[in-house]
């Protein structure tokens, strides 16, 4: 007997040291491979940011605020045409050596023919509005939101994250080029979206444009991701290419029911019911995938930057994965990363405080992840809402929105090595992930004529800046201004030169 359990206790200390070195073996070559090769990057023009700066405050001082989709209003396109007069006096050199077209009235599309025609061409993408600043927090800024101040070494104002720095500095960059003597091989195309705030209608009128002339670029680069600091993962700075960008969806609820007098209420009345189904669908999450792109390289390239125990877990998921995910879910942010998201927005009920409703309504927004679909979204929700008496669920189309997630794009081309090439240069040699857009962006119109399509701007910021986008105190350090301008003209430089 003695013998017997002795064996037993070996048996387990082996299993046990077996189990150890297997986490110790994965965890130590975990991300090696995740790495790319550098791209030797061109000579480009040296950047000035102060001179590049007075022409971003007049940019941010033009209040191209849209508000709901159909913006601006017959009347109220006058920022629009300032902001088109403001760009041909600022860059006079870019202006007469491309071509400009108008697209759905106000969106900007210009053309750089490149020497050889018949090699794809490259499109850069920014947007000329903004969203507006909530009223009665002005005051809570540091500078005035449509100032455009340089202070402490920063420039603030609405659009200097999202997205006017991408657009002017994009501009610095091609007027640079231009002056110093570069000309393209390949064709590069630029598109200013004027409305991508409420709807993209631009973006996807230009898009439609270049489809009908046979289009198809070899890269497509807009906003949405740039190199944080430091990445809550590592804790270091990460250059942050989007290979991907949620889809949008919205769900309307339905709860109905007898309605009534208030002063004999129901157990279970429209809205109790609506109540219900709203925390269960909270409690029952869209499930979770670490396995595919872009999440898993995005774990794999910022492994060997992690703390030991942190890359024990992701290099082994296949014990860890519910105690990561766990993790993941305690934030909005990291976990928007890894699921769809389940957002109820907008609530309707009774018209007077002491009638029950016939009917109740929730709109439930959905941000869809590429492992979804919105098919498989709806049918998830009318799952869940099935279990209470008196509801549905149906696709929610007055928006105007709803589409599916992004294909994700290649990291194992020249366009990502060039990007990922120009984040390193940009960052003093951080390493670079591929990453999920957790928003919409234009972009997402162009994976109509285009496979590879990646959302980065060269810029280097603190991840407490981010909540500035959309929010207050939105700003831009000074020196991102030459970074962005050099960057982007060594991405127009090695693209289009082969």
């Amino acid at each position: 007997m003695v013998k017997k359990s002795l064996l037993a206790v070996m048996i387990l200390i082996g299993a046990l040291g077996v189990l150890i070195a297997v986490l110790i073996v994965r965890t130590l070559s975990f991300g090696a491979a995740s790495s790319n090769s550098d791209v030797t990057l061109p000579p480009v023009p040296a950047f000035d940011d102060m001179t590049i700066a007075s022409r971003l405050t007049e940019a941010i001082q033009i209040r191209t605020i849209t508000v709901t989709a159909g913006d601006p209003r017959p009347g109220q396109e006058g920022p629009w045409l300032e902001f088109h007069d403001f760009l041909e006096r600022s860059y006079p050199e870019f202006h007469a050596r491309v071509s400009k077209e108008l697209v759905a009235d106000y969106t900007l599309l210009y053309t750089w023919p490149g020497s050889d025609p018949e090699l794809a061409p490259i499109l850069l993408m920014a947007h000329q509005d903004v969203v507006p600043v909530n009223i009665g927090t002005e005051g809570d800024w540091d500078a005035h939101p449509f100032s455009g101040e340089v202070k402490d070494g920063y420039v603030y104002g609405r659009g200097t994250l999202d997205d006017k720095t991408s657009l002017i500095t994009l501009l610095e960059a091609a007027e640079a080029l231009m002056k110093d003597g570069f000309t393209p091989k390949r064709t590069l195309i630029f598109m200013f979206g004027h409305d991508e705030e409420v709807s993209g209608s631009g973006a996807q009128a230009g898009v439609a444009r270049l489809k009908s002339r046979g289009i198809s670029p070899d890269m497509v680069l807009d906003e949405g991701f740039m190199i944080v600091d430091p990445f809550p993962l590592t804790g270091k700075p990460v250059g942050m290419i989007g290979i991907a960008e949620k889809g949008y969806l919205t769900i309307r609820i339905t709860s109905e029911a007898s309605g009534g007098h208030s002063s004999v209420p129901p157990r279970n009345s429209a809205n109790v019911q609506l109540a219900k189904a709203l925390v269960a669908l909270d409690e029952t999450q869209m499930p979770a995938d670490f396995s595919k792109p872009p999440l898993s390289d995005m774990i794999a390239a910022t492994a060997s930057d992690m703390p030991f125990m942190q890359r024990m877990a992701f290099a082994n998921l296949w014990l860890f994965e519910g105690m990561v995910e766990s993790e993941f879910a305690k934030s909005g942010e990291s976990n928007a990363m890894i699921r769809t998201t389940t957002a109820p927005t907008m609530l309707a009920g009774s018209i007077k405080e002491n009638v029950l409703p016939q009917k109740a309504t929730a709109l439930v927004n959905f941000r869809v992840h590429p492992n979804d679909t919105v098919d498989k979204v709806l049918r998830h929700v009318r799952k869940v809402v099935s279990e209470f008496d008196g509801l549905s669920a149906d696709l929610y189309e007055a928006g105007g929105i709803s589409s599916e997630a992004s294909p994700v794009s290649a990291t194992d081309n020249r366009a990502y090595k060039i990007l990922a090439s120009v984040s390193r240069d940009a960052s003093g040699g951080a390493p670079v992930a591929p990453a999920l857009v957790l928003g919409a962006t234009d972009s997402r119109w162009t994976t109509e004529i285009a496979d590879n399509v990646y959302r980065f701007a060269p810029s280097v910021i603190d991840i407490a800046d981010l909540s500035g986008a959309h929010g207050t105190n939105e700003r831009i350090r000074l020196d991102n201004l030459s970074r962005m301008a050099r960057g982007y003209a060594q991405i127009m430089k090695a693209m289009a030169s082969e």
